[in-house]
């Protein structure tokens, strides 16, 4: 690995914005002028109306930053003057302002309130906003729901709830990774990754894993969210529209997504410790062949293709000795065996909570170990550490927080994954082992797929969160504070294929085949943004406004090489004793980011909301010229319910139009793509390095451009016991950053430049939550997601003459496929038809390829409810949507092939005048066209994949508390335990033959609070 060169650059700049501060961080410095108060301290008690104490009430005395929440028995105590004001509030109930007039004891009681609209406060990056005076489009998860699922990435605790946010599992592999869209593809080319932000640290979410090496388990993409333990996120916010999104400039552009880890409360010191166990099994197998049924489609195929006779020659026997050589009264069931095991995953989380109304700490560490459904002793073991502490000084001038998350991931696998071969093996395969315990080879006439457990796939990751947040209150109403983060994340993996893993028929050594892949990459990046905010209160009048800056910086690099031929297998670890070594990848890349920001945000009467925000961004990505990009959103809200002509409304009790508009950019295109850029190929001529070129020089391209439109009605009915949201919106990027193909004669594959290309989503999304019953005996509360999207290609000039008119089509989304037209099987023949679309006789030309289907849900979202019966709750979470996919006829369309296959595949053509829906059998062993491979890729291997899945069930026990003070919670988790689809295939989710379907889970747990 190339040494890093910007370690004393790093320091310098930290030790500089450490000067700059410093003086703003004396309490002696005289920034304004204050009147001394005589403080004393106030103590009480809150309850609810049925005199039941509430705990986490949060108490602020107004006008400052001063606050604490109540204790367990509801108890309090907090120092204020004696004409103070304090301000209890709590989700759930009404909030009160108590004047104090000189009192030393206060007992609160809060009357419920179904909602709270007003005090449900969102994260939107650079400033936080009440739900109820929102002007953009912020869709958010809590702590409450993602403890309920035993998951262990945040995006798998995300699934289903967020209108607009489409989540899909790749692998159910421990360690893989997830695909994420925010209202859609908004770019032909580039990544369509939203921004993530952890406790205000960007976190680049993209893997670098290499396909060398992590390809056949995790097709290549290691998540670096797995580092991020569920449990310890408090919440998660997605900024959708622009009004939300432009603050963040270009890096903001396909969405942002802040994920908030929880911090530390006051009052008295809280150990906390959880501990589950969970089970897990494959949710869905395929209906596939017995033996019987296998080996009569096997010989009828032998037989069609003119090789009967040859079925009775013993000569032959070894060209199929699934017919010939093994036991045809043997039956083994391949799905069963090779991913039908149990997976059970162990985990276990500490914490620590505690501190005065100054200084509060939280401290948690976990561990898990996760093993596979797989043979095996696979496993993946992950140990987090997540520390917060935040301070404010006694005039509440000052204040800092300081959060660090440190998480180590071991993951130990199979090279490949054995889902492929589940589907595949011939059901009469001989013994995995012989009589000896050795693996089983039968004569050389199979490849024994235990096998690949002598192959390795084993990873180490290491991620490094820490960020501190410094503020000063220069004057009452002006805040000046800085956001100072770090992030690393490194992974060293690497795969090996010993010899012993082969054939032995092949004839392969140590010396000739063994190898080793390894791939060691290292991503750090650093923010500094100082920022200043001013709000100001003029009767019925507020203003909020806030200037920053940003600096930031990322370096990338990653080296991939593999070693081939060892003197034996047990030197395999070890490069330096490799006869050969290669060099696959070895890249460094340093991005460089500047950017100034601006909000202003009016609120007049508390009705008439504008909020406007901009950005000037700066990148390294650009040639010169082309660097900077401006960005900025406008956002508007009328709480109309709040006009007098509504008064008491006991029906409407809130309503709100927002819109918004703004533009986003994106330089999310590569680094150095404007400079002529060579790759070092591993290989020489004649004893001379080869370099490869990768890129010309182009300081043209620029800035891609992404429009965002929203129009949204909010309205709350019955006390907002029935919340409604519906968002429209309309997205539109255009000067598409696209590679061009270029002619090999030129020496490089493409040039970068932009394209007069525009895309545009649109779509409508639906947000309920309903209040059902809540009283003493019962509680029902029900949320409902709903996402309509809508994606095409708008424009695209010079699209027939370009390489992509065999991809996209103008009005038509990106996500299309064109298949051919089948058009059944041949009565006469007994072999699959197509159109023929250019009418030149041949069904194999791309012309033929016209028939579109789309990729992409028509809809999707979700349906929870949660129920409470005194100290019993039980939440239940489905997940829906509406698509299309490949089924498994694209997995193999015809039968008699060597290898498994569904039984749909027997419903096939035998004699002329046969109506049926699969092509005549064959061996494969027949000349001319493979009309089974032009109907894989046809509309008949396209079919309905919509489903409604039980993503989640959680039922939860609360003991109560203990004379000691000891809290006990028993609970009971469920994931994915039922689906409803007439998918044809492995999982509608992730339709795939050779990755692992969704695993259905089972949690118990037990929680204690002391």
């Amino acid at each position: 690995m190339k040494k890093l060169s910007i370690y004393m650059s790093r320091k310098f700049l930290f030790l500089l914005s450490y000067l700059l501060l410093a003086p703003l961080l004396t309490e002696t410095i005289v920034a304004g002028t204050y009147t001394v108060v005589q403080q004393s301290m106030v103590a009480g008690m809150v309850t609810d109306t049925d005199g039941m104490p509430l705990v986490g009430v949060s108490i602020q005395v107004e006008s400052t930053s001063r606050g604490t929440i109540t204790d367990l028995d509801g108890s309090f105590s907090i120092q204020a003057g004696s004409n103070d004001v304090l301000f209890f509030s709590m989700v759930g109930f009404r909030s009160l302002s108590i004047s104090i007039a000189g009192r030393t004891s206060l007992n609160v009681q809060l009357e419920e309130d179904v909602t709270a609209l007003g005090e449900v406060v969102l994260n939107a990056g650079y400033y936080t906003v009440s739900e109820k005076e929102r002007t953009g489009n912020i869709a958010t998860i809590k702590a409450g729901i993602m403890e309920k699922q035993p998951v262990g990435n945040p995006l798998a605790a995300m699934q289903g709830h967020l209108s607009g946010v489409n989540i899909v599992q790749t692998t159910s592999v421990p360690g893989g990774g997830f695909d994420i869209e925010v209202r859609g593809r908004n770019f032909i080319n580039g990544i369509s990754n939203p921004l993530f932000i952890i406790d205000g640290v960007p976190f680049g979410s993209q893997s670098l894993g290499s396909n060398d090496v992590s390809g056949g388990i995790l097709a290549g993409n290691v998540s670096p969210l797995n580092a991020i333990d569920p449990n310890t996120i408090e919440s998660i916010e997605v900024l959708k529209d622009a009004d939300a999104t432009a603050i963040y400039g270009s890096r903001g552009a396909n969405g942002v997504v802040l994920i908030t880890t929880k911090r530390g409360k006051a009052g008295k010191t809280r150990f906390s410790a959880d501990v589950s166990s969970t089970m897990g099994h494959v949710s869905h197998f395929l209906d596939l062949m017995d033996t019987q049924q296998y080996l009569e489609i096997r010989r009828e195929g032998i037989v069609n293709d003119g090789y009967g006779d040859f079925l009775e020659d013993s000569s032959f026997d070894l060209f199929w000795p699934d017919i010939k050589v093994w036991d045809n009264d043997r039956y083994t069931d391949w799905q069963k065996k090779l991913i039908g095991g149990t997976a059970y995953r162990n985990k276990t989380q500490l914490s620590a909570t505690g501190g005065s109304e100054h200084t509060q700490f939280l401290v948690s560490v976990g561990h898990q170990k996760e093993t596979t459904v797989f043979p095996g002793d696979a496993n993946y073991k992950k140990t987090s550490v997540n520390s917060n502490i935040s301070h404010r000084s006694d005039n509440d001038r000052f204040s800092i927080n300081l959060s660090t998350i440190y998480a180590q991931e071991n993951n130990q696998l199979p090279r490949t994954d054995f889902t492929g071969q589940a589907y595949t093996l011939e059901p009469n395969a001989p013994e995995i082992y012989d009589e000896e315990g050795r693996l089983n080879w039968e004569n050389n006439t199979w490849n024994n797929p235990y096998a690949s457990l002598e192959e390795d796939y084993v990873s180490k990751a290491q991620t490094l969160i820490a960020n501190a947040i410094v503020s000063y209150r220069v004057l009452p109403n002006l805040e000046l504070r800085s956001n100072l983060g770090f992030n690393r994340y490194q992974l060293d993996s690497y795969k090996t294929l010993p010899s012993t893993s082969r054939n032995p028929s092949l004839g392969l050594t140590p010396e000739n085949y063994s190898s080793l892949t390894t791939n060691r990459s290292d991503r750090q990046s650093w923010i500094v943004e100082p920022q200043l905010q001013w709000k100001k209160r003029w009767d019925k009048t507020k203003l909020d406004i806030l200037v920053g800056t940003t600096f930031q910086q990322e370096t990338t690099q990653q080296f991939v090489q593999k070693g081939t031929g060892f003197p034996n297998d047990n030197l395999l670890l070890n490069l330096s004793a490799a006869e050969s070594l290669e060099v696959l990848q070895d890249a460094d890349s340093e991005y460089n980011y500047n950017a100034v920001f601006g909000r202003l945000n009016l609120n007049f009467n508390n009705k008439y909301i504008l909020n406007l925000t901009g950005r000037r961004d700066g990148s390294s990505r650009f040639g010169p010229g082309k660097q900077f990009g401006n960005f900025g959103a406008v956002g508007l809200a009328w709480i109309f319910s709040e006009e007098p002509i509504f008064g008491e409304n006991p029906l409407l009790s809130f309503g709100k139009l927002r819109a918004s508009y703004g533009t986003t950019g994106s330089d999310n295109v590569g680094d150095y793509r404007f400079l002529d850029t060579y790759n070092v190929t591993g290989n020489d001529y004649d004893g001379t390095t080869i370099l490869e070129p990768t890129g010309i020089f182009n300081p043209l391209f620029g800035w891609e451009a992404n429009k965002k439109l929203e129009a949204a009605l909010e309205l709350g009915f019955f006390n907002d016991r029935l919340l409604v949201n519906t968002s429209w919106y309309q997205n539109r990027s255009s000067n598409q950053l696209i590679g061009i193909p270029l002619a090999a004669t030129t020496g490089f594959s493409e040039l970068t430049g932009n394209f007069d290309a525009t895309v545009e989503n649109s779509g409508v999304e639906v947000d309920l939550r309903t209040v059902n019953v809540n009283n003493k005996k019962l509680r029902w509360s029900t949320t409902f997601t709903l996402t309509v999207p809508r994606n095409k290609l708008v424009k695209f000039n010079g699209l027939e003459s370009s390489t992509f008119s065999n991809r996209y089509v103008i009005g038509k989304p990106l996500t299309i496929v064109k298949l051919y037209n089948a058009l059944g099987v041949d009565s006469e023949t007994g072999v699959y038809t197509f159109e023929d679309y250019n009418d030149d006789g041949n069904i194999s030309s791309l012309d033929d390829r016209q028939y579109l289907e789309d990729l992409a849900p028509k809809f999707y979202g979700g349906l929870g409810n949660t129920l409470g019966f005194g100290n019993l709750t039980l939440d239940f979470f489905f997940q829906f949507k509406k698509q299309k996919a490949f089924d498994q006829l694209a997995f193999g369309a015809t039968p008699g092939y060597r290898g498994n296959a569904p039984v749909a595949l027997l419903d096939r053509w035998q004699e002329v005048g046969d109506m049926a829906p699969i092509q005549r059998a064959s061996g494969g062993l027949s000349f001319g066209e493979d009309t089974g491979a032009l109907q894989q890729f046809s509309n008949a291997a396209f079919s309905d994949a919509s489903f409604i899945r039980l993503r989640n069930i959680s039922l939860n026990y609360k003991v109560g508390t203990l004379d000691n003070g000891l809290e006990v919670n028993v609970y009971l988790q469920g994931q994915n335990l039922w689906t409803l689809t007439n998918y044809k295939g492995p999982d509608p989710e992730q339709p795939s033959n050779s990755r692992l379907p969704q695993l259905r889970q089972i949690t118990l747990g037990l929680q204690l609070d002391f």
